[in-house]
């Protein structure tokens, strides 16, 4: 059986997409809990590519859903209404350099069908954000201009407190020396801070300029 890679992983996420607007759920019918939407899609995800490759598929143990060394990747499935997931916090070093891992993010719009008591997924949008887009973006920007301008490490460190980056003040120093050493990537994530992260996806989905590292494998036409 083939071995499965990004390449392909990108290449099927865009077959599985309009398989699956087309496919009428049953069992989604009237579900508005949309964790056992995103659960349900992301286990059939997982059985399209079982189907095809060779492919390792984590468990929560594991903490991402495709853990092998050369994909580690985590499929999130969330609604267009609100596009956003939460994952495990690691530390706070996620927020500014990423999350350590990459992100294949479905984003559907579910419709009812009370005739055949039904549901559609169409999935109006699909991107792949390779690790190093997956930091916060208004964070890294910001970071960005600061070491562009001459910031010191004081003035890193008193950005990060006042953006209550959620670590204490010894980690803080390290991280500022960090950025100043070697400035983080432009983010496209909105990274807020919770016991677990919360993720939201808004500006991947409404992204139009090609930006290296994400790919748009399903672009978002909004409903006019």
């Amino acid at each position: 059986m083939e071995k499965l890679t990004i390449e392909k992983l990108i290449e099927e996420a865009q077959i599985f997409c309009v398989e699956q607007s087309k496919f009428q759920h049953k069992e989604l019918y009237g579900v508005t809990d949309g964790k056992a939407v995103g659960t349900l899609i992301e286990h059939q995800f997982q059985m399209h590519l079982n189907n095809k490759y060779e492919v390792l598929v984590g468990s929560s143990a594991r903490g991402i859903d495709l853990p092998s060394d050369d994909i580690q990747t985590d499929i999130k499935v969330t609604s267009i209404r609100q596009p956003q997931s939460s994952c495990p916090f690691k530390d706070a070093k996620q927020k500014i350099f990423g999350l350590g891992y990459n992100l294949l993010v479905f984003v559907y719009d579910k419709t009812d069908d009370p005739t055949t008591q039904t549901a559609i997924l169409n999935f109006v949008s699909c991107s792949f954000v390779h690790k190093e887009r997956t930091a916060d973006y208004t964070t890294t920007y910001r970071l960005r201009e600061m070491v562009k301008d001459g910031a010191n490490e004081a003035d890193i460190i008193a950005y990060l407190q006042d953006k209550n980056i959620p670590a204490d003040d010894i980690t803080l120093a390290k991280v500022a020396e960090q950025i100043l050493q070697t400035p983080p990537e432009q983010g496209y994530l909105t990274i807020s801070n919770a016991l677990q992260w919360r993720l939201q996806y808004q500006r991947i989905v409404a992204l139009t300029d090609d930006i290296q590292g994400i790919n748009k494998i399903i672009s978002y036409n909004k409903p006019t």
